[in-house]
C-alpha cells in the first residue's frame, strides 16, 4: 500500500498554506542559513523553468492536535525550509532571521532587459527593478511598473519588458512538486523516503522530526521549540540575546524566555549543547527512553500496547516535554553540572571528546536530582560516570538501547548497585593493566585515554612536566603547549614515522618556554642540564631546584626514570614503561572520584 502522494502545486497556493498555518513551517523562527546569492539563483531558477526540487510534507495524526477540527489539515513541512522561507523572503517580501537573531530583509532585484537577477544593492539603477515582491503582490499595478520602467529607460525594448515582467509575475503560478507522507508511517520510514527523494542524500536527525512535530503544536509547542532553539543559540552566543528579544517581543514576554534569560550573562563553554543534545538529554530523562524515535511516536499520541494513536498521550507528552525542557534550561542545573564536570577535572570543552557521554551525564545528573538524591551522592556517581562512560566508550556504538535500559537500572536498583555492577563487568583488573595500556597505544591527542590522563593531573593539582610552579590546570587553562617528551624532530632525524613519534605516551603538558628550552634534544641530553642546574642553581628549566622537587614532578607525570638516560634506541622501552605508569594514574584517579 503506497503511504504517500506526490502531486504538483502553485507556488502561490504553497505560500498561502504556509502563511494560513495549513502547512507548519518549523525552520520559520530560527536563524536562516542559505546565503542571499542562493535566493537569487532559486528565483532565477524558476523564471527560467529549471526544477528546485521537491517540498515533503508530513500529515500529523489528528489524535496529536489539542484542537480535532484542527488536525485534518494540519501538516508539517519536513523537506524545503530554506526554499520556502526564501521564496516567503523574495516573492511575499516577509524578513528573515539571520545568524544573530536579528530581523532582516532581503531584496531581489530584476533587470527585464537582460533578464538578470541580483540582490538590491544600495544604489538604485534606471535598468532594474529594485524589489520583485513589490511586483509579485496581488494588488500590484502590473501596467503601471511597466509604464514606469519604461518612463526611466525610454530605449528599453517594450515588448521584451513586458514579455520578462509578464514571465517574473508568472513565477507564483510555477509548480512545484509536493511530496505528502501519510500519518501512520514511523519515523524511520519517513527519514528512509527522505533520503532516497532528496537530492542531496542528506539524511535529517531523528531530532529533527522532534522539532517538527514541536512547531506544529500550537502556542505551547512554538514555545518549547523557541526554548530550544535560543537556548542553544545563547549557549554559544550570549550576545544575540538583545536581538531575540528586540525581535521576538511576544516570546520575550513569557515564562519560558525567562527561563533562559541567565545565559546573556553566561560565559562557561564547557557544556554547549545543540537542539539534538538536547531533546536526546530529555528524551532520556524525562520519558526514560534512548530513542528519540519513541519521543516523536508519542508526541504524535502512539500507544505502543494498542498501536493507536491517543488525544490524552499527546497532550501528556506535550507536557511532560515542557517539563522536561525547563529543567535541562533551568540554571541552577547547567551550571551545578558544569561544576560537577570541573571538579572532575574536565575543566576545557577539548578534553571532553564524546557528547553522548555529556548528555548522558547530564540526564543522569537531573534523574538524581528528580529522584531526591543529596548534592555529594550526585556530584560522585555524576563524576564517576562520566569518566567510565569515556573510558569504556560505553556512549559509543549501539548506545540507544543502553542508554534505556541505564536509565531504567538507576531508576529501580539505584546508581550506586547499577555504577559498581558496570565496574565489576568491565572494569575489572584487566581493563586497569592490560586493556587501558593498550588503549595508550595511539597516536592522537583528540583521544580520551590522554583526556583522562590529563583530567587526573588536574584533578590532583600537579604541575606541567619540568615545572615547580606551575600547573596542568594553568596550562589547559591558558592553552600551553602539549608535549613531546621525545622531540618530534629528533625522532624524525633517526626515522621514526608520524604514527610513532604522536604516540599519547610521548605527550606532556609543558610550559612553552620549557618546550623551547628542550629544543630537538634527545631526552639524555635535557635531563642532564636539568640535573645540572639543581647543582649549580642556575635556574633554566621550570625552577626545578631539588632532586626531590624532579623526582615528584616525574612522578606526576608518569614519567619513567629511564629518561635521565634514554636516546632514541630507549624510546620503544620508555612507552611502554610510561603507558603503564599512566594507566595506574587513571586508575588512582578514577577510584577516587
Amino acid at each position: 500500500m503506497q503511504k504517500y502522494s506526490v502531486n504538483q502545486h502553485q507556488i502561490s497556493n504553497i505560500l498561502s498554506w504556509v502563511q494560513t498555518g495549513a502547512i507548519a513551517v518549523p525552520e520559520i523562527q530560527r536563524p536562516f542559513v542559505w546565503e542571499k546569492t542562493k535566493i537569487r539563483d532559486l528565483v532565477d531558477s524558476l523564471y527560467n523553468g529549471y526544477p528546485v526540487g521537491y517540498i515533503i510534507i508530513w500529515q500529523n495524526p489528528s489524535a496529536r492536535l489539542r484542537d480535532g477540527r484542527e488536525a485534518l489539515g494540519k501538516k508539517i513541512l519536513i523537506d524545503g525550509q530554506q526554499r520556502i522561507t526564501s521564496l516567503n523572503a523574495a516573492i511575499l517580501g516577509n524578513p528573515i532571521i539571520d545568524k544573530d537573531y536579528k530581523e532582516i530583509s532581503v531584496r531581489i532585484s530584476f533587470n527585464p532587459q537582460t533578464e538578470e537577477f541580483r540582490t538590491r544593492t544600495a544604489v538604485a539603477e534606471p535598468e532594474w527593478i529594485e524589489d520583485i515582491a513589490e511586483l509579485m503582490r496581488d494588488d500590484a499595478g502590473y501596467f503601471d511598473v511597466i509604464d514606469n520602467y519604461l518612463g526611466r529607460n525610454p530605449k528599453a525594448d517594450k515588448k521584451k519588458v513586458q514579455n520578462s515582467i509578464q514571465q517574473l509575475v508568472g513565477i507564483r503560478s510555477k509548480q512545484i512538486g509536493l511530496i505528502e507522507l501519510d500519518a501512520t508511517l514511523d519515523i524511520e520510514t519517513v527519514t528512509e523516503i527522505f533520503i532516497r527523494i532528496n537530492s542531496q542524500g542528506v539524511p535529517l536527525s531523528q531530532a529533527d522530526f522532534v522539532m517538527s512535530k514541536v512547531a506544529a503544536y500550537g502556542d505551547l509547542g512554538v514555545n518549547i521549540r523557541k526554548t530550544i532553539d535560543y537556548f542553544c543559540h545563547l549557549a554559544r552566543s550570549p550576545h544575540v540575546y538583545k536581538s531575540i528579544i528586540e525581535n521576538d517581543k511576544e516570546f520575550a514576554a513569557t515564562e519560558h524566555m525567562s527561563r533562559i534569560a541567565w545565559l546573556r550573562r553566561e560565559r562557561d563553554d564547557i557544556y554547549d549543547p545543540d537542539y539534538k543534545d538536547l531533546v536526546r538529554t530529555v528524551t532520556l530523562n524525562e520519558f526514560e527512553r534512548g530513542s528519540i524515535a519513541d519521543l516523536v511516536s508519542l508526541l504524535s499520541g502512539r500507544d505502543f500496547e494498542t498501536k493507536t494513536y491517543k488525544h490524552e498521550i499527546a497532550v501528556d507528552s506535550f507536557k511532560r516535554l515542557d517539563k522536561g525542557v525547563s529543567s535541562f534550561v533551568n540554571e541552577t542545573n547547567f551550571k551545578r553540572f558544569a561544576m560537577i564536570m570541573k571538579s572532575a577535572g574536565y575543566i576545557d570543552r577539548e578534553l571532553m571528546t564524546a557528547q553522548n557521554a555529556l548528555n548522558f551525564a547530564y540526564g543522569i545528573f537531573l534523574k538524581l536530582r528528580e529522584m531526591g538524591h543529596k548534592g555529594h551522592t550526585i556530584e560522585r556517581y555524576v563524576r564517576r560516570w562520566f569518566v567510565m562512560s569515556m573510558l569504556t566508550a560505553r556512549h559509543s556504538g549501539s548506545f540507544e538501547t543502553t542508554f534505556e535500559a541505564d536509565i531504567k537500572r538507576i531508576k529501580s536498583v539505584g546508581i550506586k548497585e547499577h555504577l559498581l555492577g558496570i565496574e565489576e563487568g568491565t572494569m575489572g583488573e584487566d581493563f586497569w593493566t592490560f586493556q587501558l595500556v593498550q588503549e595508550l597505544e595511539k597516536s592522537s591527542t583528540r583521544n580520551p585515554f590522554i583526556n583522562a590522563f590529563f583530567a587526573a593531573q588536574v584533578y590532583n593539582n600537579e604541575k606541567g612536566f619540568l615545572s615547580k610552579d606551575i600547573k596542568v590546570r594553568d596550562m589547559i587553562e591558558q592553552a600551553g603547549d602539549i608535549h613531546h617528551i621525545f622531540p618530534r624532530k629528533y625522532l624524525i632525524k633517526h626515522g621514526f614515522e608520524k604514527n610513532q613519534y604522536n604516540q599519547i605516551a610521548n605527550y606532556a603538558q609543558a610550559q612553552t618556554e620549557i618546550n623551547i628550552a628542550i629544543l630537538n634534544k634527545e631526552p639524555k641530553a635535557y635531563m642532564a642540564e636539568v640535573t645540572d642546574q639543581i647543582k649549580s642553581g642556575k635556574l633554566r628549566y621550570g625552577n626545578i631546584d631539588t632532586e626531590s622537587t624532579l623526582k615528584n614532578n616525574l612522578r606526576q607525570n608518569a614519567v619513567p626514570e629511564l629518561i635521565f638516560t634514554a636516546t632514541y634506541k630507549d624510546y620503544e622501552d620508555f612507552l611502554e614503561q610510561r603507558r603503564k605508569l599512566m594507566a595506574k594514574k587513571i586508575e588512582k584517579y578514577y577510584k577516587r572520584l
